[in-house]
């Protein structure tokens, strides 16, 4: 499946933070890409641009494309409850979004490739589909022949993340999926209903 792969520090610029993580290019340059950078003056945005920016904003922190960003947004608006929080919980609530969190990998394309390469079960059971739903009780953990590979080794030691709705055990190298977070509980800077009120035109 296709995915997004130019320069991500040009992405983060855009939209004025580090929405794929630490970045030293966008720490020196973290004004609006383009051959006058932060020396252009920008109109007054639409109210259909803001919603876009933000729509495409979460698409790329997840790292999403269009088709089944549209369908889990289909499948918040089915549930009961608030869209936008439960469209963020179906993000968060992704393999590929968990292993991140877990501290398996420092970033959601790496967690995305582990997943992939057969390297992460649930409940046991390799599982290679990175937009895999996890439901709240879920284990997820490193497969036995993959538990010795260096890029996991250095991720897990330099991550410092803590999650109340995650537990994670060193020694087996897993986690549990406890619950599906609360919108308190997701750290990302997203503005949800913008995005509701964009597909709901």
């Amino acid at each position: 499946m296709a995915r997004y792969t130019g320069p991500k520090s040009k992405i983060a610029r855009k939209f004025g933070e580090a929405i794929f993580g630490d970045d030293k290019s966008f720490e020196k340059k973290n004004y609006p890409p383009g051959q006058h950078g932060n020396n252009r003056r920008r109109g007054k945005k639409s109210e259909y641009s803001v919603q876009l920016m933000e729509k495409q904003k979460a698409k790329y922190t997840y790292g999403i494309l269009e088709k089944q960003f549209r369908n889990l947004f289909s499948t918040a608006k089915r549930k009961e409850g608030v869209t936008g929080e439960i469209l963020l919980q179906l993000c968060e609530s992704r393999l590929d979004n968990v292993v991140f969190r877990m501290g398996i990998s420092p970033t959601r394309s790496g967690a995305r490739q582990l997943v992939s390469h057969r390297h992460i079960t649930v409940n046991g059971e390799i599982v290679n589909i990175p937009s895999y739903s996890l439901k709240a009780g879920d284990v997820v953990g490193v497969r036995e022949k993959s538990k010795s590979l260096q890029s996991i080794q250095d991720s897990l030691a330099a991550s410092s993340s803590v999650y109340e709705w995650i537990t994670w055990n060193t020694e087996k190298k897993e986690g549990t999926f406890v619950t599906v977070p609360e919108r308190l509980q997701i750290p990302e800077n997203i503005k949800e209903q913008l995005i509701v009120e964009l597909y709901s035109k």
